[in-house]
């Protein structure tokens, strides 16, 4: 998992483990009749938008890199197959400056030689 991404979904987790605990302590607190039951409901509901928000930018974050970075683990991957192509474009650009190379070296001993 690209960093990035890694970072989002750590803070994804975190922000959810709190949620949830926030959520506990609203529930125990209507329960016993506490005064700070009303507070507790209100900011679980806040938390629980937060906690959505953050998975989402896990997958948006994911979504993202994966376009900017144009890897995407599929077998049949378009990107994986753009790079092919290039590398095949790069062999063919060096082998034929190789040949190329090789020409005028051939070329420029015969006109020595003449």
């Amino acid at each position: 998992m690209p960093d990035p991404v890694r970072t989002s979904a750590v803070r994804a987790v975190l922000i959810m483990s709190l949620t949830i605990i926030q959520a506990m302590v609203a529930f125990l607190c209507t329960l016993t009749g506490s005064w700070l039951a009303f507070p507790m409901v209100l900011s679980s509901v806040g938390s629980t938008v937060v906690a959505t928000w953050s998975v989402l930018d896990v997958w948006i974050t994911r979504q993202v890199w994966n376009q900017r970075n144009g890897v995407v683990s599929a077998p049949s991957s378009s990107a994986r197959q753009l790079r092919r192509e290039r590398r095949r474009a790069r062999r063919a650009a060096r082998a034929a400056q190789r040949d190329e190379a090789r020409i005028r070296r051939r070329g420029a001993g015969n006109l020595s030689q003449a």
